[in-house]
Order: C-alpha cells, then structure tokens, then sequence
C-alpha cells in the first residue's frame, strides 16, 4: 500500500495534468495496476475487524478458557487454575492443541487484559548453596472438599533444593502435635532423615526468633524431637523468607499443581495417599537446573541422608484439667462432657493431633473423641454458583465445582438440553435455601417434583425435565462403601 503523499501525487497529475495511466506509470515508476487502482478508485475508509481464527476462537475452546479465567477471578489467587491445570482439564474434555496454544491464548485474552502492574522493587538476594540432605519445611493453606464441603487443609511441604524433590503432608492445623507429627510422615515417606532442616519462625517451635545478637531460642519440646531423629534445625533469620525460598516456592507448586482445582477425598488419610502418589510423580521430571530426573538425583541425596530410628517419636501434649460441676471439660476451647469426671478432682488430658482423651488418675480412660479441629468445614456456596449455571448452563459440566456435586445431582444435570439444564437448576435453588447439596442428594426421589404437575401431552422423554432412569445411575454405585 502506497503512503498518502504518493497517492496524493498520482490523482493530482490524474485529475489536475489530465495524463494517462501509462503515463502516470512511467513518471512514477509504479506499476500500471497500482496507478490505475490510486488514479481512479475512491480511497475511502473501511472498518477493519479483524477475525480471529484459529480452533480456541472457531472451535469454542477459548469460551471454556475464558469461563474458567472468570471463574476463577472471583477467589483468591493462590485457589486459581493455572496454565497447567487449565490445559490438563482441556485435554480431559479432548482438546487436540498444545499446550502453547493455550498459553499463547491465556496471555493475549487474559492477562495482558487483566494483570496488574506492579512497581515494587525487589530486593536482590544472596544465592544461597545447598549441600546434599539439607531439606526446608513450611506450611500452606489451601483446601480440600470432604463430603460435599470445603475443608482447610494446612500443607506441611519438605523439598530439597539440591534435588529439587518435595513432600507435603495433609494435616488439619498448625499447633506442635501436628507440626510434629507431620514431620515424621514426612521422614517416612522419604525413607531418611535430613541432616539439616530449616524452618521458619514457627511457633510450634520457636520460642524466640534471632535478633539482637541472640541465636533462636526452640522449645524444649521441638529439641527432643530433634535429638531423637538427629537432625539439627536451622532457624531463619526474621523477615528473611528468602532464606528458604526453595520451599516456599515448592509450597506454590504444590498447591498449584494438586490442589487445584481442590481435590475431592474421603479423608484426610485418602489425601495423605494421593498426596504422596502425586509427589512420586512429579520426581520422574527433569531437574529444572541439573537436566537429570529428580528421583535420581534424590536417591543419589538419600546416602547423605540419617538412618530412620529404630522406634518413632510419640507426640502428645498431656495437661492437668478439672471438670465443672456438669462433667464438662474444655477441650480446644469447647467444653466437652466426660462421663463420670465428677468422681475425680483432677484429670489427665492427653492430646494428640487428630484425637483426645480424657484419663483419670488410676489409669481409667473416661472419653475420647476427634480435636475439633478434624470436624471443621465451610459450605460451597451453592446458591452463587447455581445462580451463575442459570445464567449460563453451558458451562455447567465443565466448571471447577461440578465435580463436588454429589453423584444423583451430578447426573441428573449432565444433560444436553440446555433449556432442561436451566430448568433443573432453577429447581435446586428453589430447594437450597432451605437445604444444603448433601440433604437434596439424600432426599432426592423425595424432592423431585411430581410429574403430573407437567404437561403430560408430551411423550417425548428428551423433553420432559424429570424424566430420567435413575436403575441406570443406582446401578453404577458401589453396594459395600470403598474402603480408605
């Protein structure tokens, strides 16, 4: 395309001197089409839109992108999908691209879009060298779903940077019995015990942080532990994350990796096996560094490693406590009823991380039961979510939250009208505000609407929106529930 100056100059000696095309042509040096397409046509402006081809924009992929994106955009970052995870859930519903292909979709759709800019400066940190068995652990929180409700799940992550190998372990909170008991999970899932162990200011075992010329100060209890397996901690300095950077970033992966979108389990030990199983998998990469798979490198780590010792470390915390004058005693922060207390002034409360119990003097085991902590869970915001499906019902089958939806539910809405969908969505709102997801499930043949109240006239089963064989989805489920 010719510049407007040239253009100007062709349809003044056109129209002004009067000359002809050939002319016009040889004075210029421009081609007899190109004078004769500047020296009579209009040069008039056109919208430009451009089409955007290719199958994320023909084939509807990037819609899926997109209402993941925007699903996702609603919580906190740390719970999004990323690339990977998007791309696995892709290939999953039979994307045939690449990986770069969502990638490159991701970054001109989205975030060029979406992410903001940040002026912070970055403070430039010593690179720090790791020796072989020298390990890093941290926690971090993220969630799983257990019977059809989120639940916390705090991640306590080991890695190694000199292999770049990483554990993590579920547990359900943060407190030493926990911390503890953690760590020696994760002493035997990696078959060895690290020489060295840096951890952060954690109160489950640090009393007091290095300041002022004055060395960390652990709790005794955390040094007993530490003596029985060998290992000698190394505490950071405050404010220094980046003294353990490998772990945080590995905590990151983890959760970005396996806990996104959250899982669904039967228990926190079900989590603890998929855990472990996703781990052993991620070893079978290459070191991002080294170009060797981390299992290999690892167990070259392992003969730097401590021998496990030959009897574990009990962890409990064991305390004095009386009953009130109702039998009750508080137990994390909740009073709990233990049968015949009022018979002993005082009691013994042995704590563990996933249970108690309350024991009498001469030995006599009076209650036990889970810490409160192992019953926590928040609900799914059903109604939100359901209110977005009625918007747009497509995207039901494919959202991060269908799988949580219990197994009648699930199926009832895996349908391909997308009028019914709506319709059968318009009814489980009108049920959830006065029921949660797992009662509607229980009660479901119960709920469902009477079919007379429909127009009977059609005998098109397709069309009728209760009109399903629930023999056939009864038949798939188990008659003897999974063991753990």
């Amino acid at each position: 395309m010719l510049a407007m100056p040239e253009i100007n100059h062709i349809k003044k000696l056109r129209n002004i001197k009067s000359l002809s095309i050939n002319e016009i042509s040889k004075r210029t040096g421009f081609s007899w089409v190109t004078v004769k397409k500047y020296a009579d046509g209009d040069q008039l402006p056109t919208e430009k839109i451009v089409e955007k081809k290719g199958m994320m924009y023909q084939e509807g992929w990037g819609e899926i992108v997109i209402d993941w994106l925007v699903e996702d955009y609603a919580l906190k970052k740390k719970a999004r999908r990323n690339n990977k995870n998007i791309f696995e859930g892709l290939q999953k519903l039979g994307f045939p691209g690449s990986y770069r292909t969502v990638c490159d979709f991701i970054k001109n759709e989205w975030k060029e879009k979406m992410l903001d800019q940040s002026d912070e400066m970055k403070e430039e940190y010593e690179r720090l060298t790791h020796p072989p068995a020298e390990a890093q652990i941290d926690f971090g929180i993220t969630e799983a779903i257990e019977d059809g409700k989120a639940k916390d799940i705090h991640a306590l992550v080991m890695s190694f940077p000199y292999s770049n190998a990483g554990f993590a372990v579920p547990l359900p909170a943060e407190n030493q019995e926990c911390f503890l008991e953690g760590l020696k999970m994760l002493f035997n899932q990696t078959g060895f015990v690290p020489r060295n162990l840096r951890l952060d200011n954690l109160s489950a075992a640090v009393v007091k942080a290095r300041g002022r010329g004055q060395e960390t100060v652990f709790n005794e209890e955390f040094l007993r532990f530490a003596n029985h397996y060998g290992f000698e901690a190394q505490a950071c300095n405050a404010r220094k994350g980046n003294e353990k950077g490998h772990v945080e970033n590995k905590v990151g992966y983890v959760r970005y990796n396996f806990f996104t979108p959250s899982p669904v389990i039967r228990d926190i030990t079900h989590l603890r096996a998929l855990l472990f199983e996703q781990c052993k998998k991620d070893h079978q990469r290459l070191h991002y560094k080294k170009d060797i798979v981390i299992a290999d490198l690892f167990e070259e780590e392992k003969k730097y490693g401590l021998a496990l010792p030959e009897s574990d470390y009990p962890v409990f915390k064991q305390s004095m406590v009386t009953a009130n004058k109702y039998g009750e005693v508080r137990i994390d922060g909740a009073l709990v009823h233990v049968p015949k207390s009022y018979h002993y002034g005082k009691l013994h409360l042995i704590l563990y991380w996933d249970h108690y119990k309350v024991v009498s003097h001469n030995g006599e085991v009076l209650s036990t039961g889970p810490r409160l902590y192992m019953n926590q869970t928040r609900e799914i915001p059903w109604q939100s979510i359901l209110k977005n499906w009625k918007q747009k019902p497509r995207s039901i089958v494919y959202s991060r939250y269908f799988p949580y939806l219990p197994g009648r539910i699930a199926y009832y809405l895996n349908i391909n009208s997308m009028k019914l969908r709506k319709e059968r969505v318009e009814w489980l709102l009108s049920l959830i505000i006065n029921h949660d997801m797992q009662e509607i499930d229980e009660k479901f043949y119960e709920l469902l609407p009477d079919e007379k109240q429909f127009d009977s006239s059609s005998d098109d089963s397709t069309n009728h929106p209760y009109d399903v064989d629930w023999s056939i989805y009864d038949s798939l489920q188990p008659t003897v529930k999974a063991g753990v």
